[in-house]
């Protein structure tokens, strides 16, 4: 039987390279997305994977789409949470919103999207679940105590949830990327890029997302069912410290 996955912000940047990939190794796979409805529908049209459109911060929403998709396409075995938003700020002129946002998008929905399909996972005794995370989470980064608050919590979600899913045959791991050339990667300031950014990444280059991609497939692969609870840095080899 062709195992289902769902990648959460699944049509553009790291999440469309995921989907791309698990679809072409043979998985169903749904992907998710929150408001873009044109890049959607061009995601669609030009890989044939199905889209669904629901906010991975509101539990209800998320409940109601892994229906769908579970009636659609069969039950889900593979969860891939890479939906991820930025709100940069200073702390001291951070707003409410700008961290609520931020937690609710990243970190709840880890929650909200874990929690409709763990049941099934045990009941079948197989999942895989792999959660998008980041260096800033495990470095912090200047005006990102929201985002490296998100992040760092990524990790310790699955972190528990690895060992309550391993007698169960689920996995749980996280991939931390550097910096991965995505539309908002290419949006910074080009001199920022060329003098702060890649000269502390000894590779000299930015990561592509299709190298995320490939990691994502190895972890949820019957190969990869001794690795749980494990993080992945794909940073070129840029210090956390």
């Amino acid at each position: 039987m062709t195992r289902v996955a769902i990648v959460t912000g699944g049509t553009r940047g790291i999440g469309a390279a995921i989907s791309k990939a698990l679809k072409a190794a043979g998985y169903k796979v749904a992907a998710n997305y929150a408001g873009n409805d044109e890049a959607a529908a061009r995601f669609r049209a030009e890989t044939d994977i199905a889209t669904y459109k629901w906010d991975v911060g509101d539990f209800d929403a998320c409940a109601a789409g892994v229906a769908e998709v579970e009636k659609d396409l069969g039950p889900v075995d593979i969860l891939v949470n890479n939906a991820g938003i930025t709100r940069d700020g200073f702390l001291h002129k951070m707003t409410r919103d700008q961290w609520s946002s931020v937690i609710r998008t990243n970190l709840d929905s880890l929650f909200n999207m874990t929690r409709p399909v763990i049941g099934g996972m045990r009941d079948r005794g197989f999942g895989r679940v792999i959660v998008i995370s980041s260096i800033n989470g495990q470095k912090g980064q200047i005006g990102q105590t929201n985002y490296a608050a998100s992040k760092a919590g990524d990790i310790g979600f699955v972190k528990a949830l690895a060992l309550e899913g391993a007698a169960k045959n689920i996995t749980a791991n996280v991939i931390a990327p550097g910096y991965v050339l995505t539309e908002m990667v290419a949006a910074m300031d080009s001199k920022v890029l060329e003098t702060r950014v890649l000269p502390l990444i000894p590779t000299g280059r930015l990561g592509q997302p299709e190298e995320v991609a490939r990691a994502v497939l190895f972890l949820v692969s019957d190969d990869a069912g001794y690795i749980t609870g494990s993080t992945l840095t794909i940073n070129g080899g840029q210090h956390m410290v």
